[in-house]
């Protein structure tokens, strides 16, 4: 058995323009609608281990739908939001209407969530305690049923799904990729 973690395509919307915090919400909802690049070339393994699960689930945001279709033409999935990226806070404060970039707000806003700061979002400890868990445990479920398995994902919750997997005695590489298009596979 083996499940297969693939990060979606790199997002069409690319807009870096400076932004206030509370911007930063319209530029996640804007992130979340665009779809993705097409590349010239992807991953050999990216592709071997698309073409070659018996399943494909991908989470419910058009980059993780459009990124399986991209990856295997011909894929039918299963696409649900438990497997949705890990949300950032939105803080009710505008940092004194401070303008930075959206990487710069995503970063930020990922080490506070870290510490545990989760304003109108998920906390940290349900995505890794309970939402990964449940994830990798559908996953264990499919890949029982169907022998091989391909989530097309996004970084940062594969990465805790990994985790999962990990605890759960699938082996694997230690860390999930997390670059866009890229798979780590686990197997039991």
């Amino acid at each position: 058995m083996e499940i297969s973690l693939i990060r979606h395509g790199k997002s069409k919307y690319t807009e870096q323009a400076q932004i206030t915090c509370k911007d930063f919400k319209k530029w996640v909802e804007q992130y979340d609608s665009h779809g993705v690049f097409e590349e010239n070339v992807y991953p050999a393994n990216t592709l071997e281990k698309i073409s070659q699960a018996n399943i494909v689930i991908t989470s419910d945001l058009k980059r993780s739908i459009e990124s399986a279709q991209i990856l295997n033409k011909n894929v039918k999935t299963i696409s649900l939001p438990l497997f949705r990226e890990t949300e950032l806070p939105d803080p009710d404060i505008n940092f004194w209407g401070i303008k930075l970039t959206s990487n710069v707000w995503a970063v930020l806003f990922r080490c506070l969530w870290l510490s545990g700061y989760a304003r109108r979002c998920e906390s940290v400890s349900n995505a890794k305690i309970q939402r990964a868990k449940k994830a990798s445990l559908l996953l264990t479920e499919y890949a029982q049923k169907h022998k091989s398995v391909a989530l097309v994902g996004h970084g940062f919750f594969n990465l805790l799904i990994a985790k999962e997997l990990q605890k759960m005695g699938w082996q694997g590489k230690r860390k999930s990729d997390s670059k866009h298009w890229h798979c780590t596979t686990y197997s039991m």
